[in-house]
């Protein structure tokens, strides 16, 4: 079953959202230093006449890294080739990308993070020199071949920047970091999307479908359809304050955006480990979820909003964390 306030992308997220991109830097909602920073490097390149140097775009899933790489190919005037990190399994894989590049194109790779290690090394040479090295043959007869190819800038989106190796992210010239947006941004969106729809939202509706997607753009965009879908049928097709209410307590997305694992988490935190600290092993085997999914997609945002804090010891609930779950604090706990 499909988590409401999971931000990693459906398929049916994937469909959309080719339908809502925007094209260009000033149809880009939020991440206001980035866009600024990227639009200069992409107008000096276009003034120079030479390719933009390669881009790193990391953060939380659902925050505009694909949208991002999409505005910098249009802007560019140049097509932009998409793969992903897990797709690429072999060097030969990459060697066909690249030599099928032409001058000046974009490579975007998804979860550049999860690329093997032994495809790794091949890129180097390609992000620096614009060269292959190909090794032919076997045993003693093997010999090294050098390829030329185009130049061309790569694209890399990655929610786990930890896990990318420093000679990768050396190889880098432009690096950014996405943050969370805003509730005020995050209106906006509902509203651009809404009138791409032709929904029917107010403001009020707007702020609350914003104030509960969890500072994510892509939980904005899946609450707002489903919203629609109970304005539809539950009241006269407009999507009031009120209506947004309902139709996300059906949803059980509460005022603070949690979902159920959400709830899980700091319950089996607060509950099972008084309040920790507990490692994360723990808490996955103890709510049976994954441990990279708590770290990439609940842990993020539970930090963020000042539910959850790291210690060396493991992840420790806040005192904010057992206000809102009405739950008594222990004498030792109030030290945070």
């Amino acid at each position: 079953m499909t988590r409401i306030a999971n931000p990693r992308p459906t398929e049916e997220d994937l469909k959309f959202e080719k339908t809502i991109r925007p094209m260009n830097f000033s149809e880009f909602i939020g991440q206001e230093k980035v866009k600024q920073n990227l639009k200069v490097f992409v107008e000096a390149a276009i003034k120079r006449r030479e390719s933009l140097d390669h881009v790193l775009l990391y953060g939380p899933p659902g925050l505009g890294k694909t949208s991002l790489s999409y505005i910098i190919a249009n802007e560019m005037g140049r097509p932009l080739k998409a793969t992903s990190g897990p797709a690429i399994e072999k060097p030969g894989d990459l060697a066909a990308i690249l030599t099928n590049l032409k001058d000046g194109e974009i490579l975007f790779i998804d979860e550049i993070h999860r690329m093997p290690s032994i495809v790794e090394e091949i890129l180097y040479p390609a992000l620096e020199d614009f060269n292959l090295d190909l090794i032919i043959g076997q045993g003693p007869n093997a010999r090294t071949y050098k390829l030329s190819i185009p130049k061309f800038t790569m694209i890399g989106a990655t929610t786990r920047a930890g896990l990318i190796t420093p000679a990768l992210r050396g190889r880098f010239g432009i690096i950014h970091h996405l943050d969370f947006y805003s509730p005020g941004e995050l209106k906006d969106i509902v509203e651009r999307t809404a009138g791409i729809l032709n929904i029917s939202v107010d403001d009020e509706g707007a702020m609350e479908i914003a104030m509960r997607s969890r500072g994510t753009p892509r939980i904005a965009n899946r609450l707002l359809r489903r919203v629609r879908d109970f304005a539809e049928i539950k009241a006269d097709g407009k999507i009031t304050a009120s209506v947004a209410r309902d139709a996300l307590e059906m949803l059980e997305v509460d005022q603070m955006g949690f979902d159920e694992i959400d709830r899980k988490i700091l319950d089996s935190i607060i509950d099972k480990f008084n309040g920790g600290p507990v490692g994360v092993g723990t808490i996955a085997a103890s709510i049976n979820e994954e441990k990279d999914t708590i770290e990439e997609v609940y842990e993020p945002f539970l930090i963020q909003v000042g539910f959850l804090i790291r210690t060396p010891r493991g992840r420790m609930a806040t005192e904010k964390a057992f206000k809102h779950f009405g739950k008594e604090i222990k004498a030792h706990k109030k030290l945070f």
